[in-house]
């Protein structure tokens, strides 16, 4: 004989609920990004228009003019103010979409290397898509000069330590957080040296010529393998730590010594 379902039918119905509910939380895509179903036979350009429209006109206007003055109408509720996109090219969206920092969920927000929202279909079809909108460079293919490594070292100290640490090991200035390099492919680094982002400044071809741009990410490669040959290199950050760490050795010596002798003299 079956037993009713009672009391237990409640509980029971509820887990499938809730189940249900964990599984459509998880197939959503995150930040609010809005993924366009598209086919075999849709454009390119087509599937670029319709993941701007739905991801990016907000902050960046229909047609990539910008929006100069806060639009609390924007799409899922954002708030949007942007600069304009026409003119950046290829470069610009390549290097934000691929490094996951775009789209940000606030503006005047520093955008934080994340992994990507959108895959690499999507990704190649939005930066064709903003690169439609007229002029703007490409996406950069340098060639590291690992045969230069001094060289590259000396630009990098010269234009880019004084941020991100000599090791790459990034840091903070004021109203920032600089990123760690180790995580940059050579086309970041010479993307992000020829945009600026956020706080950074923006380096041209006159300042910073493509020789120089290869070696210096030459040198910023080298620096995912260092070598440590006088002993531990306690995040390769500079020489405050190591002094630091140097003035705490010797004073842990210190008092050994006093307590030794201390000890000898009441004998």
């Amino acid at each position: 004989m079956r037993r009713p379902l009672g009391k237990r039918a409640v509980p029971l119905s509820l887990a499938a609920l809730l189940l249900a509910a964990t599984i459509a939380a998880a197939a959503q895509p995150p930040a609010g990004i809005v993924h366009t179903p598209y086919g075999p036979g849709q454009s390119q350009r087509r599937l670029g228009a319709a993941l701007f429209a739905a991801n990016c006109a907000s902050c960046h206007g229909s047609l990539g003019q910008g929006v100069a003055e806060p639009n609390p109408r924007g799409a899922g509720g954002v708030t949007g103010q942007g600069p304009p996109l026409v003119g950046v090219g290829a470069l610009a969206p390549d290097f934000y979409l691929r490094t996951g920092r775009m789209p940000i969920e606030r503006a005047g927000e520093q955008p934080e290397r994340q992994r990507p929202l959108f895959n690499q279909r999507e990704i190649r079809a939005l930066v064709a898509y903003v690169a439609s909108f007229g002029g703007g460079p490409p996406i950069p293919h340098p060639h590291p000069a690992f045969n230069r490594l001094p060289d590259g070292m000396t630009l990098f100290t010269e234009h880019c330590a004084g941020c991100h640490q000599i090791a790459g090991q990034g840091g903070y200035v004021t109203g920032a957080k600089v990123p760690v390099l180790q995580h940059a492919t050579p086309t970041e680094i010479a993307e992000a040296v020829r945009i600026g982002p956020f706080v950074m400044p923006r380096f041209s071809p006159k300042a910073i010529s493509d020789k120089e741009l290869d070696e210096i990410i030459a040198y910023v490669q080298s620096t995912k393998n260092l070598d440590d040959p006088g002993g531990i290199g306690i995040g390769h950050i500079g020489p405050v730590p190591e002094g630091m760490v140097a003035w705490f050795v010797a004073a842990v010596v210190l008092v050994g010594i006093c307590a030794m002798i201390g000890k000898r003299a009441r004998a």
